[in-house]
């Protein structure tokens, strides 16, 4: 699926500015546009344009070519000869192998576009493709890119556009701090408006007899901009060797801008839709990018790209929208606080304590490791699931085995400072936290599902309140806004439920142990 987006488009201007891209794409020397695939409205599944098989189409066809010249970004765009001062050598386009596509920030939007070392005026390349995209916006019809820019959604779905209303509907998902609407604001006022209004005659054409645009009317420009960025937008860079798949296959997605990555909009690739189970694929090659067909396409079915195992969360903050096939990959962020809370409230009540553990004096005995950025806030809990197969299909059950490894030693460094606080003065509290493997684990397990508990308990409404609200979704797929709230939030509840679950089957399993045994082991991360 496409970016949600509210665009109002009349179906008649809809598709004429369809069919004027589609004439426009063409024309480019070296473009190729498959006979039996199709450029259609899908606004009434809320996924904006996309393109459907005409015919079957076998597997390994190539179903259409961008040209690297047609591609728009810090190597093709105009603006370049006007500021070149503003680009500072920005890198050619070049082959990004088993790219799939989609580049996209890890975690926000403020991470991606902090201000760079100490030069107010630099320009990452987030904030550098968000001013050639309003260049070619303020040049109107003469710009080159002009049908291409006529097609990029006016208004989005993601969750920077909505009211505080609808965000609330989120509830106690860890999406909401992440949206970074301020953030957004701030950088765009410092990195965007002030450059162009510094630089009105590079920005403007000469024969332009409008009023210029004011700064709230560059802020939401830039905004508009920045979010077709976000859901259109290629990392066009050079894997380099170290970040290539261990094992040399599988899919390599979504890998972050940074400095030295070139960002471009790549015409036609970005009229895919994307869902976790998909069937083509975007080749970076030497002059152009293809798209290839994964497995037999049937007429009718629609051309399906993919953004990577992205969560509900992550799906909706980056492109407007949720679906089915996304929800294996869910997550629940469970803050370090929860935890430790949990951890107080299973040494308290340890049989045979005397006195109150001085948790103060546990702090100071931890004070290096958070100083040192060896501690972490919050831990991400999600399932286990396979990587999609080369047909981008998707197989087995995704299932919760346990936490990160990482969460694990950091209770086992907690517990260890909590012994040397107790010293011999609390005998159970110290065997209970010495070699006894077993019953550190007990209170792991406990203090997690305590953590947990109360984790759920942040949400407004219950999971079942959660389950009777979808049910009544037409078609099965959210689309609105307050839909797709409910999505995310109940998402989120079930990898509670589910790790709850998993916990006191562990719980069941130590009570069988004998106290030498090992623990079982920590799930491992899945591969992103």
């Amino acid at each position: 699926m496409a970016t949600t987006t509210t665009d109002t488009v009349p179906v008649g201007d809809f598709e004429q500015q369809t069919q004027k891209f589609l004439e426009w794409f063409t024309s480019q020397p070296g473009a190729t546009f498959h006979k039996d695939i199709k450029l259609v409205d899908l606004r009434d599944k809320s996924a904006g344009r996309g393109i459907i098989a005409t015919a079957p189409i076998p597997a390994d066809t190539t179903l259409f070519t961008i040209p690297r010249s047609s591609i728009l970004c810090a190597a093709t765009s105009p603006l370049a000869s006007k500021l070149p001062a503003l680009f500072k050598g920005p890198a050619e386009p070049t082959v990004a192998e088993e790219s799939n596509d989609h580049t996209a920030d890890d975690d926000d939007v403020p991470e991606l576009v902090e201000e760079l070392e100490d030069d107010p005026n630099a320009q990452d390349p987030w904030t550098l493709l968000i001013l050639i995209l309003v260049h070619e916006y303020l040049q109107g019809s003469a710009s080159p890119w002009y049908p291409y820019l006529s097609v990029l959604p006016e208004k989005f779905d993601t969750p920077m556009f909505w009211t505080n209303e609808e965000l609330g509907e989120l509830q106690a998902s860890a999406l909401v701090p992440k949206v970074g609407k301020e953030e957004a604001d701030e950088m765009i006022r410092s990195k965007i408006v002030k450059v162009v209004k510094d630089n009105e005659s590079a920005f403007y054409p000469a024969s332009y007899s409008g009023s210029k645009l004011s700064e709230e009317e560059l802020l939401a420009l830039g905004h508009r901009m920045g979010s077709a960025i976000m859901a259109y937008a290629f990392d066009l860079a050079k894997e380099d060797d170290d970040d290539e798949d261990e094992e040399g296959d599988g899919w390599v997605e979504d890998k972050i801008a940074g400095q030295n990555d070139t960002m471009g909009m790549v015409p036609m690739a970005d009229m895919l839709n994307a869902d976790a189970v998909f069937n083509a694929h975007i080749n970076h090659e030497e002059g152009s990018l293809t798209a290839t067909s994964l497995r037999e396409i049937k007429e009718g079915e629609e051309i399906l790209n993919y953004y990577g195992p992205l969560s509900s969360a992550e799906l909706l903050r980056r492109y407007g929208y949720v679906t089915p096939n996304h929800a294996r990959y869910d997550v629940v962020e469970l803050g370090w606080d929860l935890i430790e809370k949990g951890l107080k409230k299973m040494v308290d009540g340890l049989q045979g304590k005397k006195k109150d553990v001085q948790w103060e004096k546990v702090d100071e005995l931890l004070e290096d490791e958070k100083e040192e950025g060896e501690w972490e806030d919050s831990f991400v809990l999600e399932r286990q699931s396979e990587d999609p197969d080369s047909e981008g299909q998707v197989h087995g059950e995704a299932e919760f085995v346990g936490w990160p490894e990482e969460l694990e030693e950091q209770v086992r460094t907690y517990l260890k400072a909590v012994k040397k606080v107790v010293g011999s003065g609390d005998r159970a509290v110290a065997e209970a936290l010495g070699d006894k493997k077993v019953r550190v684990k007990e209170i792991l397990l406990g203090a997690v599902a305590s953590a947990l508990e109360e984790r759920e308990g942040q949400y407004a409404t219950s999971l079942e309140e959660d389950e009777k609200v979808l049910q009544g979704i037409d078609g099965g797929r959210p689309t609105t806004r307050r839909e797709m709230a409910v999505w995310v939030r109940a998402g989120e509840k079930r990898i509670i439920r589910e790790a709850v679950a998993w916990i006191k089957k562990q719980e069941e399993a130590l009570g069988k142990q004998s106290t030498g045994q090992k623990d079982e082991p920590s799930a491992k991360r899945r591969k992103a």
